[in-house]
């Protein structure tokens, strides 16, 4: 049991470069859970993760994908792709699932800088999702593990907040794919985690432009909507 605790507590350890830590420190003040963004003007971050699974305790990042939203529109310069280095390739089922192949996965950014590049890029921008809990748990796992930081970070997530939106549909959406179809916004490489990122925010401007004519204008309601669906959808699933 003893030699089982020694072994976690030395996978754990954390060991960066000079310049890694350096701008490690740079960044750490801008990972926080407070959030005043304001809607009609600020930045939001659009996120999606590739993974070698979908186990949360099992598998991990490969991919992030990124793009931005500002003051009510996507600005497709202001994105970010990223694929980090993998020890080992996931499997042959897994690869036809996001496409990135075994040599491509040997290949990547060494993790350290890609997560690095991914926190830099954010620069203290609230996220927007779709399912937060796993893209938010494998960006937490890939950040201890490799940085030895606590990603806790200002999220919102679009799969609450559209069927807040659009209660009529509430019911029978429950997946990006099924949103999206409604919306007809087109994904020709789903599973490729820019495009599906690029997906999900244009669902986030559906979803902005639903809080203006609510009269909704920072990102903290925003998070009090999401809550409240929660927890509606919760009484739906015990009656």
């Amino acid at each position: 049991m003893i030699q089982k605790l020694l072994a976690r507590f030395k996978r754990s350890a954390v060991t960066l470069s000079a310049v890694q830590q350096s701008r490690l420190e740079l960044l750490r003040h801008k990972i926080s859970t407070a959030c005043k963004t304001d809607l009609s003007g600020d930045r939001i971050v659009v996120v999606d993760v590739e993974t070698t699974g979908l186990s949360l305790a099992n598998d991990h990042l490969i991919a992030i994908g990124a793009i931005a939203i500002h003051a009510g529109r996507i600005v497709y310069a202001d994105s970010f792709d990223v694929l980090l280095r993998q020890e080992v390739a996931s499997d042959k089922a897994n690869i036809l699932v996001h496409g990135i192949g075994g040599t491509a996965q040997r290949t990547g950014l060494p993790p350290e800088d890609a997560l690095l590049a991914f926190l830099e890029y954010l620069d203290g921008a609230p996220l927007f999702a779709f399912h937060v809990t796993f893209d938010e748990t494998m960006l937490r796992k890939a950040c201890k593990k490799f940085l030895g930081i606590e990603f806790r970070h200002t999220w919102s997530d679009l799969a609450y907040l559209m069927p807040a939106f659009f209660p009529q549909y509430a019911q029978n959406y429950r997946a990006l794919d099924d949103w999206i179809a409604h919306f007809s916004i087109g994904n020709d490489a789903r599973h490729n985690a820019l495009a599906d990122a690029l997906a999900t925010a244009q669902l986030g401007l559906i979803a902005l432009r639903s809080a203006r004519t609510k009269r909704i204008t920072n990102f903290k309601s925003l998070q009090d909507m999401e809550k409240a669906q929660r927890w509606l959808r919760s009484t739906w699933q015990m009656s």
